[in-house]
């Protein structure tokens, strides 16, 4: 209807019949300026009435993935790293960078210009900004509604999930307010009356009052307030119907008393370990029949890996979480004009760079690595413990080749053997360990580490979080709002719009 008028219109005009003399000076550009001006109204009129029509859409299914420590690099890394196995310079894209619409989101945080997870997930669940360590509050101490928890007394269902503790810094925001990240066991308690309909994770970080031992178990108090604790995947699909779920590793409904750590790594993943493809889809067999739904879903342990400056971990995850994000996708495909997907991070970590020198990459001598720097650490130390002060170098240096394919597939220089050599002697001296945030690293297995970073190609600043702005990508209804760049406390109101 509107190309109609648009391709129609001008003709018209000019059989038009002029008598009144005054209107010759007007028309008389008609062929040139005019019909191109009249063609640009008319274009823009089509265009504007669009979007006012677009704008009446609502989404009414909203899927809100965060990366945690996911910077654009960390993206181009895994795409660059699969196309370097296909045999190609070049990307491979991921899902999400085939959005039709991409930003970039700044992060710092009330107090630090590089923010901590608790600020940074503060601001993309609620829309404002907080100090380092807060969660849920403003700097000052007072509550502030997280999207999801407005979303949930408007009549809607709410998901919560990630691959890390479902009290951890990024989920937290999401249905509770604590001035320290580290009171889980309050974060905990808030979470059972939260009446969210879905959480899924490695457990809680702190399950236990340890200052209260007449406090009951988080997962007994989440039981009490009507949600089924579900232990691992096949027994989420026997318990599918519940009303509220908590889905967490078997060994976690075994004893409650564990502390949540993490779910496996993707590298590092054995047959029965719980995945987050699989919370996601269990989220959505839960809640893809109610009317409207709200799902958080946080690829937390891209940030564990990335505080390790472990490139083909935070790799790998950053593709794991892209193949959960592809569930999202298969059901904004049935109904496009009723979701919106957004997948954004909370903040850089490691300062990951795509080159340390000349002009080239070696992306996959990652491929060698055969578990994450975690796993690494923890077989050295088994393999001192069997062999103590008799543990060999020729031992130390197959080992290194049978995990990270130093030596055999990846080539190690003079130097960097001395630098080999030289941390095999340090933890035969004494336990030496690298301070990492979540994991105290073998001396030897973090120098091995780097040295195959090194090799792919691949410079790390730090071991922390930094300043740099990390990717935001978008699909769906209200999509189109999510270009440019944004401070992180935009991301919230923008989703919360799209459902109006």
């Amino acid at each position: 209807m509107f190309h109609t008028h648009i391709t129609h219109f001008a003709p018209c005009a000019l059989q038009c019949p002029i008598k009144i003399r005054n209107f010759a000076l007007f028309f008389k550009p008609v062929t040139t300026s005019y019909y191109i001006s009249m063609k640009r109204f008319f274009i823009s009129l089509f265009i504007t009435t669009c979007f006012a029509i677009s704008t009446l859409a609502q989404a009414k299914y909203v899927f809100f993935f965060i990366g945690d420590g996911m910077g654009p690099n960390q993206v181009l890394a895994s795409e660059m790293y699969l196309a370097e196995l296909g045999g190609t310079i070049g990307r491979n894209q991921l899902l999400m960078t085939t959005f039709p619409y991409s930003g970039q989101v700044a992060t710092f945080s009330a107090s630090n210009g590089i923010t901590d997870s608790a600020a940074a997930g503060t601001s993309l669940a609620t829309g404002k900004k907080t100090n380092n360590g807060m969660i849920g509050v403003t700097p000052d101490g007072e509550p502030v509604e997280s999207v999801a928890t407005r979303l949930k007394r408007e009549g809607w269902a709410v998901g919560i999930m990630t691959s890390v503790a479902i009290d951890h810094a990024t989920p937290a925001p999401h249905y509770a307010h604590a001035a320290k990240r580290d009171d889980y066991y309050n974060i905990g308690t808030q979470l059972a009356t939260s009446d969210f309909d879905f959480f899924g994770g490695s457990g809680f970080h702190k399950p236990t009052n340890r200052h209260d031992s007449t406090a009951p178990n988080l997962y007994d108090l989440c039981e009490a307030n009507g949600y089924t604790i579900a232990g691992g995947y096949n027994d989420a699909k026997r318990l599918r119907g519940a009303e509220k779920m908590i889905l967490v590793p078997a060994e976690y409904t075994a004893d409650r008393t564990l502390r949540g750590e993490s779910i496996p790594y993707a590298i590092d993943r054995t047959d029965g370990d719980l995945t987050l493809t699989q919370i996601v889809e269990t989220a959505i067999n839960q809640l893809g029949n109610r009317d409207r739904f709200f799902m958080m879903i946080e690829g937390g342990k891209i940030d564990y890996a990335c505080h390790g400056r472990d490139g083909a971990t935070a790799i790998r995850e950053t593709i794991d979480m892209d193949e959960a994000l592809h569930l999202a996708y298969a059901l904004y495909e049935q109904h496009p004009d009723e979701t919106l997907i957004v997948v954004t991070a909370d903040h850089e970590t490691g300062g990951m760079a795509l080159g340390n020198s000349h002009y080239t990459l070696n992306l996959q001598a990652l491929q060698h690595q055969r578990c994450s720097e975690w796993v690494l650490s923890d077989r050295l130390a088994e393999l001192q413990k069997q062999y103590g002060k008799h543990l060999s170098w020729e031992q130390v240096r197959t080992f290194l080749s049978d995990n990270l394919g130093l030596y055999t597939q990846v080539p190690v220089s003079d130097e960097e053997d001395a630098e080999l050599r030289a941390a095999y002697k340090n933890i035969m001296r004494s336990r030496s360990t690298v301070k990492t945030l979540y994991k105290d690293i073998n001396s030897l297995g973090d120098k091995a580490n780097e040295i195959l970073n090194r090799n792919a190609m691949l410079g790390w600043t730090s071991y922390s979080h930094t300043a740099a702005a990390v990717p935001v990508f978008a699909i769906g209804v209200g999509a189109e709002q999510f270009t440019g760049w944004h401070d992180n406390t935009e991301i919230a109101p923008l989703i919360y719009q799209a459902t109006r």
